[in-house]
């Protein structure tokens, strides 16, 4: 199992990942941004899957990262 943080331009957003994350059986929890990642909102997804779950981030994701020893590797950040 792997861990993935995804961060997210509003707290909404956010709220909509962790429900579809969760509602696909994936272990998830919200909580602040880690200080190492920078996000608009303040607010992340920490979750656990096979998969980096990409297609579950809702519209107003930021980025996704890979947890991997305590350091955070970026898979996928928005243009916007």
């Amino acid at each position: 199992m792997n861990e993935y943080i995804a961060t997210f331009h509003t707290h909404l957003s956010a709220m909509l990942t962790f429900e579809a994350l969760q509602s696909a059986g994936c272990r998830a929890k919200m909580q602040p941004v880690p200080r190492a990642l920078s996000s608009s909102c303040g607010t992340c997804v920490r979750f656990q899957a096979e998969t980096d779950c990409r297609a579950l981030l809702d519209q107003d994701a930021e980025a996704l990262y890979a947890v991997e020893r305590g350091a955070y590797r970026p898979l996928w950040q928005s243009e916007v």
